[in-house]
């Protein structure tokens, strides 16, 4: 499948591949524009560890886990992180702008992405939202730049909760505007520690009923942190994985976890990561001899086929975009083929995509 080179990095063989070999072509009416209510209701697409597929839904996890698995959630939290504004001062008219909040700098500056970056200077006064009121303090390469606020601390971020928007993905917003329903569909139900510009939407299949028939099952779960950057939304330009660099996001795994964790591992439990975002999690805080230790950093893993995965035995995850840096894990983590195969059933099926879509539960290759 045109694997034409190969790194090592650290003790594990990256493989260099085109980036065109993870692309697909999916027709619009595929991609979600909202989700299935109830959440658990989403249809379900299993790859196990054969590679065969059969078809299920959500709630239904129960029956597919074992007791003893764990299953690990990402609990971060959106933040209402898309800002409308205005740039004002400098002599000039007011220009329209749009700021997507991504990194947390400080109590009062972010990181961000601006639209259009092109009107704006360091020294630029901002009126964001309704009264927010910002300072451009640096600008970056590729529309990015650093923004800090005259409030800060709790202050600010109850003003940016109640007059910013809900950070749909891009192929969402380009079709309608976010609304007040979007504040609770875009968001885990266990969602606890404010900081992502993107949800971990796996997780958004999760309802209380769920998670007690798993408790119920002998599921047990437990939970990381990774806050989701706005690079989740960033194209993969580069002609091959090589070429591309990740975006760093900040990640935990407490302690008590980190124990709970090798103690299902050392009784043949499963670990399941809910999401790319937990798996990501997990895969960064483990050592190369598969020990899954505390961890609090950034993180920029980047897993492509020919990783060899330490700590994830299944994942369950939305569908992703062609050529994106999720399609290349998921890859990675059943095989390139399999992955195709699984995905031209999917749209054949008429399952929905993306974000609000639906979800595939995959099962790691027996050796």
């Amino acid at each position: 499948m045109g694997l034409y080179a190969g790194i090592l990095a650290g003790n594990r063989l990256q493989v260099a591949m085109r980036v065109d070999q993870f692309d697909f072509v999916l027709p619009e009416e595929r991609i979600a524009l909202r989700p299935a209510s109830p959440r658990d209701s989403a249809r379900l697409l299993v790859v196990d560890s054969q590679g065969t597929i059969s078809h299920r839904i959500v709630r239904e996890l129960p029956d597919l886990l074992s007791r003893g698995d764990l299953l690990v959630l990402n609990d971060t939290k959106v933040i209402a992180a898309r800002l409308r504004g205005v740039r004002v001062g400098r002599g000039q008219s007011p220009a329209k702008i749009e700021v997507l909040l991504h990194k947390r700098l400080s109590a009062n500056a972010f990181r961000a992405f601006a639209r259009p970056a092109r009107k704006l200077s360091e020294g630029d006064q901002l009126l964001l939202g309704h009264s927010l009121v910002a300072h451009v303090r640096r600008r970056y390469d590729a529309g990015e730049i650093e923004v800090q606020f005259v409030l800060s601390d709790v202050e600010l971020d109850r003003e940016i909760a109640t007059q910013g928007e809900v950070p749909l993905p891009p192929y969402i917003v380009g079709k309608r505007s976010a609304d007040e329903r979007d504040r609770l569909d875009y968001q885990t139900t266990y969602a606890r520690h404010e900081g992502s510009v993107a949800a971990p939407t796996a997780g958004l299949h999760f309802t209380p009923d769920l998670l007690l028939h798993l408790t119920e099952r002998g599921v047990e779960s437990d939970t990381v942190t990774l806050h989701v950057g706005a690079g989740t939304f960033l194209p993969v330009t580069a002609a091959d994985t090589n070429a591309h660099k990740m975006h760093a996001e900040w990640a935990s795994l407490n302690s008590n976890t980190a124990a709970r964790l090798g103690a299902a591992k050392a009784y043949g439990g499963r670990i399941v990561a809910v999401g790319t975002t937990s798996l990501r999690t997990l895969e960064t805080a483990s050592s190369d001899d598969g020990r899954i230790l505390p961890y609090a950093g950034e993180t920029d893993i980047f897993i492509t086929p020919g990783y060899e995965f330490k700590a994830v035995d299944v994942l369950l995850t939305n569908f992703h975009l062609p050529r994106s840096t999720l399609f290349m894990l998921v890859s990675a983590f059943c095989g390139l083929e399999v992955m195709h195969s699984a995905y031209s059933v999917a749209i054949k099926e008429k399952y929905r995509f993306y974000s609000y879509g639906d979800a595939c539960l995959l099962f790691r290759p027996r050796r």
